[in-house]
């Protein structure tokens, strides 16, 4: 008799263990091995558990292909999580099969020996489980349209219609469902019961709301918020640094001249020289024109589509020297300037950064990120099999994406949901403006580098996202390579692989069915297509969302900074604004509760977060592939050393794309 040592790692969260009888089945190139009983019921496989067995075999089975893993009831149902399992054969050479599934019910799940294989590349049985593992999944992860002229999602209309292999783990739902009722809690918010649809009193009652959930940079922005140089500090570093673009001319409906901006320009210089040396950037919130407002408790809120000129001064300080609250030009909608009474330009800055919040929140946050995120990971699931390297790169960057987009879609962004109770745009104006950003969206826009380039935006001083961007999409885009020239050696072997066409195909196609302009190809005709589209992928999931999601703390927690809706129709004239004006406009007390708790409870860092290129759940076992991962890994620590050592001379420090606090996933 031969010997086979099965090892079987059991997952670590809560209720991953299970009391039932879990079976086992070697299959090699030679034959089968004897159904063998692995445990004792209630004792193996535990949580967290690495458990090892003895499997007897009368002939040696060759080269192992699969292991089938069954699970029976012993006294009750009692679901599985398994991790991993190995097989050391008698020979001594060992055999890895990663698992990454829950076992629900009385079943038999078999699981492919590790190393990629593509098609062709392997025994026919091989062939046939890729085959039948697609029609299966394709069964299960189906296409839903959640609103014209949105990117295609995943069909569920809450989480438990969502397979469980892609839900969140039991800690991570008890974390997100308690959080949002404790931070409500935190607030007081029952104590301001009596009175939270009524206006703050003065600016420095936000505090009430704000004291016990800090940040640095939230703390710093509380004490520095009305000053010209943080306003303009965050179209680079705040939270949304995407919109921003050198000017290379002063638009017609912006009614500007040279002697109304002369006096904040430095050096006796002109705005027309200061165009040319790419010293003046516009800021257009154009897509906001016309959008409907929403109505709060029976409240009209307002909105406007802004236009803001700014100036970075030989100090570097980006400074806003115009704003245009409205697209058309006219004596009702006159230009506010730095030099205007004070209340007037504090508040035309907080329509702007209304507007900011409006666009950050839809446009940039959940269509940019979320929503194209989900695409990819659709697509994945149901065109690519276990064994393909592209499953097994991009599956540890699409942990949770799933859950937390439908539960956005049921929470966030529905009918009576978050946006509907606090937004000005509510959801139906979020929607139009999804919609609006969608039609014009490009691949180029998605593409770090290239959006930078066409934002003329290359080298501007102090633009640390772009900088700490562009060392993330480099390091990124090396290791991708790095994993493709593994398996693709030639762009034949690309063009070739009917799977990998397929997945593009459906993603650009299907998943992105209603827009034609944006650019995706539909297949691929190179390596460096290839590469390319996965740095995209990669850094949307990753380096992109992080820096966004966090932003909600650092910059949307101080409300008057980013009001999330404002209840008074904005200036038409100016010398007329009174603070008490100003506190009439901004949220009232309940939206301001309501806006605090979510950007605490959507923007802090989450328990148990995986940085960037430390996902412990390996779905690749070749031993070059883990040399690859060490060196992404190096890379990415040089990346975080850059970054320290830039900070450590800042007062603001910029630390959100520091690796370490990159997260692997859109888990939230």
């Amino acid at each position: 008799m031969l010997t086979y040592r099965v090892t079987v790692s059991t997952g670590t969260s809560e209720y991953s263990g299970t009391n039932n009888y879990i079976y086992v089945v070697l299959v090699g190139e030679y034959g089968r091995s004897e159904r063998t009983l692995l445990d004792r019921p209630g004792l193996d496989f535990s949580r967290g558990a690495v458990d090892v067995y003895e499997v007897m075999c009368k002939e040696d089975l060759g080269q192992l292909h699969f292991v089938q893993l069954e699970k029976q009831r012993f006294w009750v149902e009692d679901n599985w999580f398994c991790r991993h399992v190995s097989v050391e054969c008698p020979n001594g050479q060992t055999f890895h099969f990663p698992c990454h599934r829950w076992f629900i019910g009385e079943v038999i799940i078999s699981i492919p020996e590790g190393s990629v294989k593509k098609v062709g590349d392997g025994s026919p049985v091989f062939d046939y489980y890729r085959e039948k593992e697609l029609l299966e999944r394709q069964r299960i992860y189906r296409w839903m349209a959640w609103q014209l002229n949105v990117p295609r999602c995943i069909a569920a209309k809450s989480p438990k219609d969502l397979p469980q292999d892609v839900r969140f783990d039991n800690e991570k739902r008890s974390d997100f469902e308690s959080s949002l009722q404790y931070a409500l809690i935190e607030l007081s918010l029952k104590k301001l019961v009596a009175k939270l649809s009524t206006s703050w009193l003065d600016l420095e009652d936000f505090k009430r709301i704000f004291w016990r959930m800090k940040k640095p940079v939230a703390e710093y922005l509380m004490n520095h918020w009305k000053e010209d140089w943080l306003f303009g500090y965050q179209f680079l570093n705040g939270a949304n640094p995407f919109l921003i673009r050198s000017c290379t001319k002063i638009p017609d409906k912006m009614r500007i001249s040279e002697d109304m901006v002369a006096p904040f320009l430095k050096g006796g210089t002109s705005l027309q020289q200061e165009i040319q040396k790419r010293r003046i950037f516009l800021v257009d919130f154009s897509i906001l024109d016309a959008i409907p407002t929403n109505e709060i408790q029976g409240k009209k809120q307002y909105l406007c589509a802004p236009i803001c000129l700014l100036y970075q001064n030989p100090d570097g300080n980006l400074m806003p020297i115009a704003i245009q609250l409205n697209q058309s030009p006219g004596e009702d909608n006159p230009v506010f300037l730095p030099s205007d009474p004070e209340l007037d330009w504090l508040l035309a800055k907080m329509w702007v950064r209304t507007a900011d919040f409006q666009i950050f929140q839809t446009s940039t946050h959940l269509l940019h990120t979320h929503l194209i995120a989900e695409v990819l990971c659709v697509a994945t699931l149901r065109q690519l099999p276990s064994i393909h390297p592209i499953f097994k790169l991009l599956m540890p960057h699409m942990k949770y994406t799933l859950e937390i987009n439908t539960r956005a879609r049921g929470q966030l962004v529905s009918k009576n949901g978050i946006f509907d109770q606090v937004v000005s745009t509510g959801g139906v104006g979020s929607l139009q403006l999804a919609q609006r950003e969608y039609a014009q969206i490009t691949y180029e826009s998605l593409c770090l580098p290239e959006d930078i380039r066409n934002r003329g935006m290359e080298g501007v001083k102090g633009y640390f996202y772009m900088q700490d961007g562009l060392r993330l999409w480099g390091v990124i885009q090396r290791f991708v390579g790095r994993i493709m020239d593994l398996f693709y050696h030639s762009d034949l072997q690309v063009t070739s692989d009917p799977e990998l066409q397929a997945w593009i195909k459906e993603i650009s196609e299907v998943g992105f069915a209603s827009t034609r302009k944006m650019g995706i190809p539909s297949n691929f005709q190179s390596k460096d297509e290839l590469v390319k589209f996965l740095t995209m992928g990669i850094f949307t999931c990753t380096g992109q969302h992080s820096p966004l999601n966090e932003a909600q703390i650092d910059w949307c927690a101080w409300v008057p900074n980013m009001p999330c809706s404002m209840r008074q129709p904005p200036p038409s004239t100016k010398g007329k604004v009174t603070m008490e004006f100003i506190m009439e406009s901004l949220p009232d007390i309940r939206q301001s509760c309501i806006q605090m708790a979510i950007t605490w409870h959507l923007g802090r860092q989450q328990p148990n977060m995986i940085p960037l290129g430390y996902d412990e759940d390996l779905y690749f076992t070749e031993e070059e592939v883990r040399k690859v991962i060490q060196d992404f890994q190096a890379e990415l620590e040089v990346v975080e050393l850059e970054i320290d050592e830039r900070n450590h001379g800042l007062e603001l420090k910029y630390d959100c794309m520091k690796p370490s606090n990159v997260e692997n996933s859109i888990t939230i």
